[in-house]
């Protein structure tokens, strides 16, 4: 069956729309063509006069206005005000009599309201404090007033203004009667179970067609009284959407409401609804929307609160927190999301850094703006009108304002050269028009056609006046930079200098210090955001000495927040040249700048710019920690984002608390290599994973891949430690759900990170299970990362990969004895050396020269070349001369590892008893730091090294002792690969105790 529509009308202002399906959807032509005549009844009550409780001033305004509109909708209506608990029950039980048979009930309350016991009660204006003792007598319950009416009327819809305060001492309980038990009174608001349980029995009335109930702010949550003399937040919304939107469905027009309320209130009130409306409801018959200059800035402000409505709980709090920090209108901000529409980012850290600067620079706009002191009566109309549209978040109907401001001078344009004077006048009103147009433009994100019509309103003054003329060149600068920065645009950055240059030129002629200074910060975010994009050094050394010179000009005791921004823009600058070098020095600078900025952007006065700056400072150090052999400037960092954190918090700004997480992850799992134990890892891994939970793939999906490598590096680490390889897969899976994100077309040097990353995991594992097929991916994956690493661009990763390539192509070498691998494998080695040299990084240096060692070694083995083998001891020796015990114990006791196996070899060549003592001694030095508890799987490849060795020794010496330690070490070694799993070796260790227990016997 089809659903069935019917509509009417009375007073030709009601509508209800009848649909027999649950959904709703748009009433057909032909119900509104012959629409019926309807009933509707309202009861208006206003009670602020309170004799015993605080007295409100405006219910009763507010009372007035909502019966005078709801009058001039048809219905018919009944004002009651300052009701006491008798009248006020007496009121309505009239109106419930009177409403039989209606086809709507409404019912507006303003006044004091409370919720206890999932019940909503209305205060009369007699109650004392001693009401809440016998409510059942002294207070009015809602949910009776809306069941009655619920049994003869169709559609029943209250509307509470009453959750304005508690006006009950706190920890006040409710009775019912005296006899009954209490229960607590809500501190403030009203209560969201009384609304539940009213609607869930409407559907009882086989012909209730649904109940709404409008909350004037949310559950639990007092609302506003408003200014004395007008109307509540909520009666102003509702007077101001609902008697002139006849004809829109109810359910659209109240959500205009709540955010109507929502933004005047500067997000502190959030009125809510609970309905259960079987059918569409439409107050008065549809009009066309008026046409005139008043009507279109209303049409646009009432889009724009449709699509707030929209928005997720996270977009809002970020906006509210910009738009308190910038001290500007919640309209402005949420205008300006909404002129971004599909070019908004969908990266919700990109978009809340976007709209923070653009905050910014409205903040500028509403501080500089002025009126038009236009003579033509047109323009000042115009000019007035766009302002209005700015004010309501109209933003496209203030850019078609001033557009029809510009044509009008370009109209008189031709008349602009009469006199010396009136030339002025008029050029310098040309230029205020095209200035105002420009700064609408950027309140909708559109930065070039702002910039153009910067430049045109220059090109009109800087004849006549050297300010304006300073004022519009750093527009057009500001809105370049904009434009470029947010488009990848570098033609548009490269102007924005151009046009700074010229800007500094006449702050200078002006002799204005504030002008001088703005022009050298924004010229510096150019200079700052072009060299972040560009190999040169010369943008952003450009910047830093641009920063100086802002720091030089503004001095802290003239203008502390410009010397602030100064410090920060000059910190910035530092930090990418020192993530860029070898050395630390630019760093260090880096992290001082951002230290000086502390002292304006204090935790008292600006908590949030505070924690920025402390996760910054946490940035340069973690980087300076990577170039340096201990852990002091790492611990520094962490201290640094544990700072930053305790602003950062989840509640209130979650992707910036989840990007400060992912930081100190980084800087727990960078200390967790250089020290003993994995409890520093296993502390980055949660910290990663907590991260995780606000940065979400369908919210952030490339923060969510950054932390996903992360995480990867991480479990790669800890991987390294354990036998087995489940936590290595575990790291191969955290790299491959990065690349769902980090693809090579979208972000190429991170897509070459993150598969560096996986190569290396996978040739642990398949260097662990000796899988073939591993191996071959891995030097597939290394291989492929090298497209984007390049030597020039980032030489040190590309170094690191070649690192990385060496070892797979190493293993793949030794597992199948093909020399032409290990070949390319020690050519890869020597690559990474020409850029890891000791001089600037001597712990990457040593761990290649580890590496070369292990490739010689295995030539030497399979050629029978002992030159090759004692290349690799030089090799080893080399490594050691850095890996020393007291600042990378793993990494030394690995090198002994290989030296002291690698001595054995040529000792056991050579039956040289000198050589085996020292390759005994360097095993048993290895194994000093290579405990079986923390790392087994090289403990026991030590052991197992030692045993040979030793077992050659007693052989050469005729010593049964030795030969004895050796077979001790070697059935050790066995029941260690046994316990990590690694039964297929059994074998092996089986026949080599025979073999050692035979060669004991025949010693005997």
């Amino acid at each position: 069956m089809s659903p069935e529509n019917r509509a009417g009308h009375f007073g030709g202002l009601l509508w209800l729309a009848v649909l027999l399906v649950a959904g709703l959807a748009a009433i057909s032509g032909q119900a509104a063509e012959n629409p019926k005549q309807l009933r509707g009844v309202a009861l208006v009550i206003g009670n602020g006069d309170y004799a015993h409780l605080p007295a409100l001033t405006n219910p009763e305004n507010d009372a007035r206005a909502i019966e005078n509109l709801l009058d001039d909708l048809g219905f018919e209506t009944e004002l009651s005000s300052d009701r006491d608990a008798r009248r006020l029950r007496r009121d309505l039980e009239y109106f419930v009599e009177d409403a039989a048979g209606a086809d709507v009930a409404i019912v507006y309350y303003a006044g004091h309201g409370i919720e206890a016991g999932g019940e909503n009660w209305l205060v009369p204006v007699d109650a004392e404090l001693d009401a809440l003792d016998i409510a059942g007598k002294k207070l009015v319950p809602v949910s009776s007033v809306v069941e009655r009416l619920q049994q003869t009327v169709p559609v029943v819809i209250m509307l509470l203004d009453a959750c304005r305060d508690n006006p009950f001492p706190p920890g006040s309980v409710l009775k019912f009667e005296e006899s009954s038990e209490g229960v607590p009174v809500s501190v403030a608001g009203l209560g969201e179970m009384r609304g539940a349980r009213v609607l869930s029995r409407a559907d009882k009335q086989a012909d209730n067609l649904g109940t709404v109930i409008g909350f004037a702010a949310e559950p639990g949550r007092a609302a506003l009284d408003g200014q004395a003399g007008e109307n509540s937040p909520y009666a102003a919304a509702i007077l101001r959407h609902i008697e002139t939107l006849a004809g829109q469905e109810f359910g659209t027009v109240m959500r205009m409401v709540a955010e109507e309320v929502y933004l005047k209130t500067s997000g502190v009130q959030r009125p809510w609804i609970n309905e259960n409306l079987r059918r569409l409801l439409y107050f008065g018959v549809p009009v066309s929307q008026p046409a005139d200059d008043a009507g279109e800035i209303v049409a646009e402000r009432r889009q724009l609160l449709l699509t707030i409505a929209t928005l997720e709980e996270y977009q809002r709090r970020s906006l509210e927190t910009i738009a308190s920090n910038d001290g500007i209108p919640l309209d402005a901000i949420f205008a300006m999301l909404s002129a971004l529409g599909e070019d908004a980012p969908s990266d919700p850290l990109e978009l809340e850094r976007v709209m923070r600067s653009q905050a910014k620079r409205v903040k500028e706009i509403l501080a500089d703006r002025e009126a038009l002191t236009s003579t033509d009566p047109e323009i000042q109309k115009l000019s007035r009108l766009a302002d209005k549209a700015i004010e309501e978040g109209a933003i496209k109907s203030a850019i078609r304002f001033l557009e029809r401001a510009k044509e009008n001078i370009t109209a008189l344009d031709s008349s602009l050269d009469r006199t010396e004077a009136e030339l002025k006048a008029r050029r310098i009103e040309a230029g205020e028009v095209y200035a105002k147009s420009a700064e609408t433009y950027e309140l909708a994100f559109e930065h070039l056609k702002a910039a153009e019509d910067y430049a045109r309103a220059y090109g009109q003054v800087a004849r006549w006046d050297d300010r304006l003329a300073w004022q519009y060149k750093n527009g057009e600068l500001v809105s370049l930079t904009e434009h470029g920065d947010y488009n990848g645009d570098n033609d548009a950055l490269k102007r924005a200098i151009a046009a700074g240059y010229e800007a500094k030129v006449l702050a200078e002629r002006v002799g204005d210090r504030d002008y001088l200074v703005k022009t050298y910060l924004n010229q510096g975010f150019a200079f700052w955001r072009l060299g972040s994009r560009e190999a040169d050094r010369k943008n952003l050394e450009n910047a830093i000495k641009t920063a100086k010179e802002a720091i030089r000009t503004s001095s802290l005791e003239q203008n502390r927040q410009q010397w602030a921004e100064a410090q920060n823009l000059l910190g910035l600058a530092l930090w990418i040249l020192g993530e860029r070098s070898s050395e630390t020095i630019e760093l260090e600078q880096a992290a001082a700048a951002y230290r000086a900025s502390l002292e304006v952007y204090s935790r008292a006065d600006d908590p949030l710019n505070w924690a920025m700056v402390h996760n910054n400072i946490g940035n340069t150090l973690f980087a300076a920690g990577l170039r340096e052999t201990g852990t002091e400037s790492l611990e520094q960092a962490a201290l640094s984002y544990r700072a930053a954190l305790e602003e950062y918090r989840r509640e209130d700004v979650p992707l910036d608390w989840a990007a400060t997480k992912n930081n100190l992850g980084n800087v727990l799992q960078s200390m967790g290599e250089r020290l003993h134990g994995d409890e520093m890892l296993q502390q980055a891994v949660e910290t990663y994973r907590e991260a995780l939970l606000e940065r979400r793939k369908d919210l952030v999906p490339l923060d969510w891949a950054q932390t996903q490598y992360n995480l990867g590096i991480t479990l790669q680490a800890l991987g390294y430690r354990e036998g087995g390889t489940e936590t290595l897969e575990l790291a191969a899976a955290a790299y491959r759900n990065a690349l769902q994100e980090r693809t090579r077309e979208r972000v190429p040097l991170e897509w070459a990170l993150t598969l560096k990353g996986l190569g290396r995991t996978l040739w642990m594992i398949g260097e662990r299970n000796e899988d073939a097929d591993k191996l071959e991916q891995a030097v597939e994956a290394l291989d492929a990362s090298l497209q984007e690493l390049n030597a020039e661009r980032i030489p040190m990763e590309w170094a690191l990969a070649n690192n990385d390539l060496g070892l797979a192509l190493w293993t793949i070498g030794s597992n199948e004895g093909d020399t032409a691998r290990l070949q390319m494998a020690a050519e890869a080695f020597h690559e990474a050396l020409g850029v890891l040299t000791r001089d600037r990084v001597p712990l990457d240096w040593a761990m290649v020269q580890n590496n070369l060692g292990n490739v010689l070694l295995t030539t030497g083995e399979l050629e029978g070349d002992t030159g090759k083998l004692q290349q690799a001891i030089t090799a080893y020796r080399n490594a050691l001369t850095e890996r020393t015990r007291d600042r990378v114990p793993l990494d030394w006791a690995l090198t002994q590892n290989n030296l002291g196996y690698t001595l054995g070899q040529i000792g056991k060549s050579e039956g040289d008893t000198g050589l085996l003592r020292q390759a005994a001694t360097a095993l048993e030095n290895s194994l000093l730091e290579n405990p079986r508890e923390s790392v087994p799987l090289e403990w026991a490849r030590t052991k197992v090294n030692l045993g040979l060795v030793l077992r050659e020794l007693g052989k050469l010496t005729g010593d049964t002792d030795i030969l004895s330690a050796g077979r001790h070490a070697v059935s050790e070694s066995w029941d260690g690969y046994h316990s990590a799993g690694y039964e297929e070796h059994d074998e092996y260790f089986s026949g080599l105790i025979t073999e050692i227990d035979a060669e004991l016997e025949k010693m005997r």
